[in-house]
């Protein structure tokens, strides 16, 4: 942590300077605080690259990511400017050394400290792949020690399965002698390439050496493909646990839930007394900003509410410190549902014992946004398991809401309709609960121009209430796809192993009387991401199988709540 220099500004947003943590390769990393006390992890992108054709796509695609990875391993994000320079984000803070800090500072792990670190980073990275997201850049300067546990940082180059590489001419995903050699020779980046840096990043704790030597990038990525790993001295149960890990070929390295059970963790890492005293590293946090000059007092900042949620006690950000302290932010893909689904992920197959808490979101494809199970969002968004407000017959101030334009999606999408296979009228069933009752709304999906069940062409959805209400009542209907859709194709991603945690085409918000209100799919309805359209609703015979039409009680652009779930199979 270092003191702020002249050049450096006292705030950036709402938010007081306190200290450099470091710098990254797109900007400057802070410590500040927000104007309710908060610590947090500031990245400014800097002036220089502003202009480069990929740096603010990456930047928007890195705070994306940051939303969407939620879990108790990753740092979430507070707020964020997009808009107009200086481009920023901001983490949760948290204190702690980095683990390549730490080996650095006090050697080598015992082996049993390095077991309960691969397991803790293990079951972090799974809530990470949950999401549909590829870290791409773990090692060990990318890990914080914090008391709580260690956390994951720094996904600048986090890639979902949804999104198109972002890469200059030349460059390879990674950090050389952490990077699998698929993602080295064919720029393969998936699951198995965060394994393998999972590996070699405890190989280093356990030997306090280059996995794969020193020296220039081209010879440390040579001997990464083609030679094995630096393993001498360690215990031999570890070493072949770790072999396994950073084995040349993808289909030979344990899944993470495979890798959690052989580490047989039997208690908590934080009770391993080196793990807490390496977390007592942490560096003091000043209260006042760490300058080498006397910053002039600012004038008050005028509040205006944050540009992105306010985050649960774990979302944390991460920083590459220079010097190796502290925590910078990163980038983001979703946890498959809970509740009986029968679909399976890929990506989450080896990791079935793990509770997943995240939320993450494709760029291209889905908007993250505030943590399920009753967060809120950037303007009050419901979250999965929060209640919004029911039609009501009293009028009031609420009399006087304006429709929102749309709505965007501020978690993942877990809800998913499956047919009743026994049934001849296209009956099915939702695997969640709605977030809020609804006894008076009611709702059809058909075929466009009859009353059939809805397989091919145009659909015809139906809405209304059966009650007059006082209150404007607005709906938008979602209609979501069986599998996650490859936006430059319009048709599932290749194998069409990928469940859909998107919330699919949108409808502009409705508003609903006792009257039938019909939307026609796919005409009405498209895709928004940031705000704006990206896409048309594609033809449900693009994707045959159990397609889920969810009801939006609509409150505002991110503020809304399922009141109604049904669906029809496509053929």
């Amino acid at each position: 942590m270092d003191v702020l220099k002249a050049q450096d500004p006292a705030r950036i947003g709402a938010h007081t300077l306190l200290a450099r943590l470091g710098a990254g390769g797109m900007g400057q990393v802070y410590l500040g605080r927000s104007p309710g006390g908060r610590l947090v992890a500031i990245k400014v992108i800097r002036d220089e690259i502003v202009d480069h054709p990929e740096a603010l796509t990456r930047f928007r695609r890195e705070v994306e990511t940051v939303r969407a990875v939620r879990s108790a391993y990753t740092a979430n994000l507070i707020d964020a400017s997009l808009d107009t320079a200086p481009y920023w984000l901001a983490t949760e803070y948290v204190p702690g050394p980095t683990l390549g800090k730490a080996v650095a500072v006090g050697g080598p792990l015992p082996a049993e400290t390095c077991r309960g670190l691969l397991a803790a980073l293990a079951e972090g990275l799974a809530a990470v792949h949950a999401q549909r997201v590829t870290h791409r850049d773990l090692k060990p300067q990318n890990v914080i020690l914090a008391a709580q546990g260690p956390q994951l940082i720094d996904f600048g180059i986090a890639r979902s399965a949804a999104q198109t590489a972002l890469t200059e001419a030349g460059f390879a995903p990674g950090t050389p002698g952490y990077t699998a050699p698929e993602v080295l020779l064919r720029n393969d980046v998936g699951p198995a390439a965060d394994v393998f840096a999972l590996g070699a990043t405890l190989a280093h704790a356990a030997t306090g050496r280059p996995p794969f030597g020193p020296g220039e990038a081209a010879g440390v990525s040579y001997r990464a493909v083609h030679e094995p790993v630096d393993l001498q001295g360690v215990e031999t149960g570890l070493a072949a646990l770790l072999g396994s890990c950073v084995a040349k070929e993808p289909a030979d390295r344990p899944g993470l839930g495979e890798l959690i059970a052989w580490c047989g963790v039997r208690s908590a890492l934080v009770e391993d007394p080196v793990y807490a005293g390496l977390a007592e590293l942490a560096e003091a946090v000043p209260s006042t900003p760490a300058a080498s000059f006397r910053t002039p007092a600012a004038a008050p900042v005028p509040l205006a509410p944050p540009a992105y949620p306010p985050l649960g006690p774990h979302d944390l950000p991460t920083a590459p410190p220079a010097h190796g302290y502290g925590y910078t932010p990163t980038q983001t893909v979703r946890p498959a549902s809970a509740g009986g689904r029968r679909r399976k992920s890929w990506l989450i197959a080896g990791a079935t014992v793990l509770a997943v808490a995240a939320g993450v979101v494709a760029a291209f494809t889905l908007l993250p946004g505030t943590e399920g199970g009753g967060g809120k969002g950037a303007d009050g968004a419901s979250g999965r398991g929060a209640t919004s407000a029911a039609p009501t017959s009293a009028g009031g101030d609420e009399s006087k809401l304006q429709p929102p334009a749309y709505v965007e999606q501020t978690n993942p999408s877990r809800d998913f309709w499956t047919a009743d296979p026994q049934s001849q009228h296209g009956e099915g069933a939702c695997n969640l609960p709605m977030e809020e009752r609804s006894e008076q709304f009611e709702a059809s999906v058909a075929a466009a121009g009859s009353d059939a069940p809805y397989t091919s062409g145009k659909g015809r959805i139906g809405l209304r209430l059966k009650a007059a209400v006082t209150t404007p009542y607005y709906v938008a209907v979602a209609v979501k796809s069986p599998h996650a859709i490859d936006s430059d194709t319009g048709k599932p991603f290749e194998g069409g192993l990928l469940d859909n945690v998107d919330l699919g085409y949108t409808s502009k918000p409705v508003a609903v009387g006792t009257e039938w209100v019909y939307l026609t799919y796919p005409d009405d309805f498209r895709q928004i991401v940031l705000g704006k359209k990206t896409g048309d609703a594609i033809p449900v015979a693009n994707d045959p199988g159990d397609w889920t039409v969810l009801f939006l009680h609509a409150q505002a652009q991110r503020k809304y709540a399922t009141i109604d779930c049904r669906g029809f199979v496509s053929k």
